[in-house]
């Protein structure tokens, strides 16, 4: 038997149970990891919330490091005993076991530790895509991330000065904005104090910017867009404060001509050569030091806490990453 966290409806932390399961067994191309590191994201609150839809009862969670324990048929990639993380599971990374197709996975370098990884692969990937990938930023660019001194913020920082770019980041407490400078952030601007929007101009010298990446959502959608230059990409990757809805398009030909997407990670890392490649890059930045993972260690909750640990993610009172300890 093993333990794992389980939902059989949708609400807040407390829907989530501590259960006994079965340990899973590998079918053919899975692998079967037993899970040192869980990692926590916002996109679990959504799925245990209903906001994305499940089928009940489920699991919670689709990234986490461990050692691999058994092979199905046909598996050549890993074998057991190595090291490996992975962040694009079914659901149900909650857990001790969790059963993995092996296209998903990446080894694990051993410069790099299971909650280094658990703490960044995900949130690493996601930071791929969007600056490399969904827009590709260049040396000196100046740009807007909303939620800078986030899990995902706080590696963006960190990317965007190894690129040589100019992030500015919006965050919500002073404490908040040294983190993310702390980080690389080129400039912060508290958005309870400060209008984002005219602080962007004033910054910029009124050019303002061409692309905002923005995984808050419904509060901070209209003061994205007018951040952006004319034809300006607007990247809505989150819905931290819920999902943008009701969009008029009349409104990106008014702030001129502006560009909008919805990325995902599923729709970028749509192979193991694209997983190999992105994993690479990131665990290239983490072993050169030029992306630290760091998680404080009220940040770190026993698994049975999982309750816990999204109160405390869902209050805003978290920085940087949060990790599930089986």
């Amino acid at each position: 038997m093993a333990k794992r966290i389980q939902i059989s409806q949708h609400g807040g932390p407390e829907v989530m149970e501590w259960v006994d399961v079965s340990l899973p067994e590998p079918a053919a191309g899975e692998v079967v990891v037993e899970n040192k590191a869980i990692g926590i994201n916002y996109i679990d609150t959504y799925i245990r919330s209903g906001l994305y839809p499940a089928s009940l009862p489920s699991g919670l969670g689709t990234e986490a490091a461990g050692v691999v324990k058994s092979v199905g048929d046909g598996v050549t990639v890993v074998k057991p005993g190595d090291r490996v993380v992975y962040a694009q599971s079914a659901l149900g990374a909650y857990s001790e076991y969790q059963a993995v197709s092996a296209d998903k996975l990446a080894l694990l370098p051993e410069c790099i530790s299971f909650e280094q990884a658990a703490a960044s692969f995900l949130k690493g990937l996601t930071v791929h895509y969007l600056l490399r990938q969904t827009y590709i930023i260049q040396p000196d660019e100046v740009f807007v991330f909303q939620a800078a001194a986030g899990g995902v913020g706080l590696i963006a920082c960190q990317w965007a000065k190894a690129l040589g770019a100019h992030l500015i980041g919006t965050v919500g407490s002073a404490e908040k904005a040294e983190r993310a400078k702390s980080a690389g952030a080129w400039a912060t601007i508290n958005y309870r104090e400060e209008d984002v929007a005219s602080r962007v101009a004033e910054l910029t010298d009124g050019k303002k910017v061409r692309v905002v990446y923005d995984s808050v959502g419904k509060d901070t959608w209209a003061s994205s867009l007018d951040c952006l230059q004319r034809r300006g990409l607007m990247v809505s990757f989150g819905n931290a404060s819920g999902p943008v809805t009701g969009v008029d398009l009349a409104i990106l030909n008014q702030k001129g001509s502006l560009y909008v997407t919805r990325p995902s990670l599923n729709g970028y890392i749509t192979s193991r050569d694209a997983l190999t490649h992105a994993s690479n890059e990131l665990f290239s930045l983490i072993a050169s030091g030029a992306i630290k993972v760091e998680v404080p260690d009220q940040q770190k909750y026993a698994l049975k806490d999982a309750q816990q640990a999204h109160k405390a993610l869902e209050s805003r009172a978290t920085q940087g990453s949060s990790l599930l300890i089986p």
